[in-house]
């Protein structure tokens, strides 16, 4: 069996699992994001009185965080309202971050668990050698009764990572060349297993970009085989006990890709969809691209390492008059570090704009829209029309290191001559 088989078989009390069956099986961690107070009503109208275990749930307010408007302000409340009476061990209020990065941090995500959350970014723990997944408000209310889910054992397709990255080449970049020869639909409820040399040297902020991008191919779960890097992670944080799950040597892929590294170089996911992939050379050669907005942010590309790249390359330069360059740390852990480091004052004194750790303007809500006609290149995980505010707005995603050279001129850029 594949390590995800032999997850969903351990959770469902079972010896195997074979792709294509229906198993129910214990959830190790459910978490709810600020957008899904219907999972509350559906508790109570689906019968429910307590959650099934109040140390394995938890809220997240990172959609709205602080609240932009009345609507969401009375969401919070009602949301805190039933934390609180369930006694609930982890809350992450609005001062915390991004519900991918706050629960790592936290030490409730480890390898060989179940961990299932009202949001599609939930592939993000594959990272960790775990088995995660997003689901609905009902589904999510069931396993708050029951502290179980119905799933369907996904077929399981490899995505083979050979070499080293060239200078300038970072993950997001990896993930949007991945992107491009699978296209959006190529893993739709299948699950991609990310393998070879460059994963199993990769560190915990890379891998956590490339799993949380498995979703843009349809995929429903990711996986990656844990290295020592994530290992030493976990075992100063994990709250629980935990077993690495390993797949046996003579399993056979669905099906399987192989990308060497070495040859890539950065790309950008143009408008206006996921998939529109090209290598930002032959972007830049068609004609230069002026920007009204930079964006570094979001479960994809806020964390230390993103931030820490973006201030090294601004350092010194300050962005053009009427752009605008908005920073979101993922979590208040990201920004402290950031802080110690003087990253965050760096580029403030590029002119960047900091705002409150959270999803931010990635879901189009708050602090950073974009209105009719202008450009934005970003380090968020979509691009499509209205994601990030108007409709008429362009969206170009890229790797921070691209967008903070982007900055620098208020064009995109290539970061290489920048590092």
């Amino acid at each position: 069996m594949h390590a995800i088989e032999k997850i969903l078989a351990k959770n469902s009390g079972r010896k195997e699992v074979k792709m294509g069956e229906i198993v129910t099986a214990k959830v190790d961690f459910a978490e709810i994001n600020d957008l899904y107070l219907q999972t509350v009503y559906s508790f109570y109208e689906m019968g429910g009185e307590k959650v099934w275990d109040k140390e394995r749930c938890a809220f997240v307010f990172d959609h709205y965080a602080p609240t932009p408007d009345i609507k969401s302000a009375a969401n919070h409340k009602e949301m805190r309202e039933f934390a609180q009476k369930n006694g609930l061990k982890f809350h992450f209020d609005t001062n915390c971050g991004v519900c991918h990065q706050v629960m790592p941090e936290a030490g409730v995500i480890y390898p060989g668990m179940i961990v299932v959350a009202t949001d599609s970014h939930t592939t993000t723990h594959g990272a960790f050698g775990a088995m995660g997944t997003g689901c609905g408000a009902t589904d999510m209310a069931t396993i708050l009764m029951t502290g179980e889910l119905w799933f369907r054992v996904p077929e399981i397709i490899e995505v083979r990572l050979e070499g080293k990255a060239p200078k300038g080449v970072f993950p997001k970049d990896v993930i949007l060349a991945v992107l491009g020869k699978i296209r959006a639909d190529g893993a739709v409820y299948k699950a991609i297993d990310f393998t070879g040399s460059y994963v199993e040297e990769l560190n915990v902020a890379g891998r956590m970009t490339i799993c949380n991008m498995a979703v843009e191919m349809g995929a429903k779960t990711a996986y990656m085989q844990p290295n020592q890097d994530v290992l030493d992670y976990v075992s100063k944080r994990a709250v629980r006990d935990y077993e690495v799950q390993y797949t046996d040597p003579d399993y056979k892929y669905a099906e399987s890709y192989v990308f060497n590294v070495s040859e890539m170089e950065p790309e950008l996911a143009c408008p206006s969809s996921v998939e529109n992939v090209h290598t930002l050379s032959s972007v830049v050669a068609d004609g230069e691209v002026r920007l009204n907005q930079g964006y570094i942010g979001s479960c994809t590309g806020g964390r230390f390492e993103d931030i820490e790249v973006a201030a090294k390359i601004l350092k010194g330069h300050h962005i053009p008059e009427y752009t605008r360059l908005v920073i979101v740390p993922a979590s208040r852990e990201v920004m402290m570090r950031c802080m110690q480091k003087g990253y965050i004052q760096d580029l403030m004194e590029s002119g960047a704009t900091i705002t409150t750790p959270g999803c931010g303007a990635c879901l189009g809500a708050h602090e950073g829209i974009l209105a009719p006609g202008e450009v934005c290149i970003t380090s968020t995980n979509r691009n499509f029309p209205g994601r990030m505010g108007s409709t008429e707005a362009l969206m170009y995603l890229a790797s921070p290191a691209t967008v903070a050279a982007s900055m620098i001129n208020g064009t995109i850029t290539d970061p290489r001559p920048y590092l």
